[in-house]
């Protein structure tokens, strides 16, 4: 991958990231897969706002899915995101 893709990449994933609500999603997935309806609960929005969080952080490369049944679970692709935001927030002023 060139430098400039992967600057692109990156830059997709923190604009991703740009959001509260997504980043109760990744900071939940951080733990273990949860279902949609899960994190419906988790972030205290209806299920079409979730839905939409989920999206941009799916595109964005951040989580992946698999449907088991009638059900959608969510995983964490990138942990290493979790290291990020520990950072941050363990150097916040």
């Amino acid at each position: 991958m060139s430098e400039e893709k992967e600057l692109d990449f990156i830059a997709t994933l923190f604009s991703a990231l740009g959001h509260q609500s997504r980043l109760l999603i990744v900071k939940a997935l951080a733990d273990k897969e949860h279902c949609v309806c899960e994190l419906k609960e988790i972030v205290g929005s209806e299920m079409p706002t979730v839905s939409k969080h989920l999206s941009v952080l799916k595109n964005a490369g951040i989580v992946d899915s698999r449907k088991q049944n009638n059900m959608v679970f969510y995983r964490l692709i990138y942990p290493c995101v979790m290291e990020f935001i520990k950072c941050i927030e363990e150097n916040k002023k």
